[in-house]
């Protein structure tokens, strides 16, 4: 039984970044984050004439396809007013493998949340409570360090960033597109660097917490 405490402990310790980051990774999957991003100032306008009302149009629906459970046709089937596809087959191919990625996310989320809240239960009726914090303490930190290393290879260049998460997430280059591509005009770099640092941000902020409050523990 110890055993098996000792090695839940260190999974607690691993699972708590996987926590924040796909915590703050669901934020991102909210309306209230392209509200925000698309109003921040100097956001870049689409130079193909996209307006910021045809953006919100459209990325809501693409955000929308992501988390419901609808085939790729969903997005397929969308047209401009002239009758032109929205998305051409390279972006199609990408969206649904980023549905892929983004379900297996979720449920990697909500099992890491199930794991550390029974784990809790057990902690808090097996006399194990100090140990539980003190694992909470630990992701919270281990947290912190990765979230740091993360931003300081976003520093040193964020197309190295960039590029390094596309090739471990996304098989082939299905996600290099042209600037005149619909996805490129709805989500331009500058999207996705803000998307990356709100991450680091929410997770930095949380495994601050988590270290700090759950420390308290061993100072006590």
């Amino acid at each position: 039984m110890n055993f098996l405490k000792q090695v839940l402990q260190w999974l607690i310790v691993i699972l708590i970044p996987v926590i924040l980051a796909l915590g703050a990774v669901r934020f991102l999957l909210t309306p209230l984050f392209v509200q925000i991003e698309y109003r921040t100032p100097n956001f870049p306008e689409d130079p193909y004439g996209l307006t910021f009302q045809d953006r919100l149009k459209w990325s809501e629906l693409a955000r929308v396809y992501l988390l419901n459970r609808a085939g790729i046709e969903f997005l397929g089937n969308l047209t401009f007013e002239d009758g032109s596809a929205l998305y051409n087959e390279r972006e199609l191919r990408h969206m649904l493998d980023v549905k892929i990625v983004a379900r297996a996310a979720m449920w990697v989320w909500y099992g890491s949340l199930a794991v550390i809240l029974l784990a809790g239960v057990w902690a808090h009726r097996g006399g194990w409570r100090r140990e539980y914090r003190l694992a909470l303490s630990r992701g919270g930190w281990l947290t912190v360090a990765l979230i740091v290393a993360m931003i300081a290879a976003m520093a040193l260049s964020f197309d190295w960033f960039f590029v390094a998460f596309h090739r471990v997430f996304f098989e082939g280059e299905t996600w290099i597109f042209r600037y005149s591509d619909t996805l490129i005009r709805l989500f331009p770099v500058r999207f996705w660097r803000d998307a990356f640092i709100t991450v680091g941000s929410i997770a930095l902020i949380g495994g601050i917490l988590f270290g700090y409050f759950g420390g308290r523990a061993e100072r006590q």
